[in-house]
């Protein structure tokens, strides 16, 4: 299930998994790449069974494009760099 913030899914440039009202982290995360104008998709990990084994004890997880580029806190001048990195 894609929530929030911006078009796409998985497959999208940037994604933030996430448990949603569960994460003081997930909200910093969203917090975060809104401040700095990034568009993303959010997915909730209870809606699959992978997503929820794979990240239950690492979220937020931020992925761009496919990539695993931040658990917990999301850097501003890090996230840019790895903005900036082609697809």
């Amino acid at each position: 299930m894609t929530i929030g913030g911006g078009a796409g899914g998985p497959g999208s440039r940037v994604v933030l998994y996430t448990i949603p009202g569960k994460c003081p982290l997930c909200d910093e995360a969203r917090e975060v790449l809104h401040r700095e104008g990034v568009a993303f998709s959010e997915v909730d990990i209870r809606t699959d069974r992978a997503l929820l084994r794979a990240y239950r004890d690492e979220i937020p997880v931020v992925t761009v494009d496919g990539r695993k580029a931040f658990v917990g806190r999301v850097d501003p001048g890090r996230l840019a760099e790895a903005l900036r990195t082609p697809r």
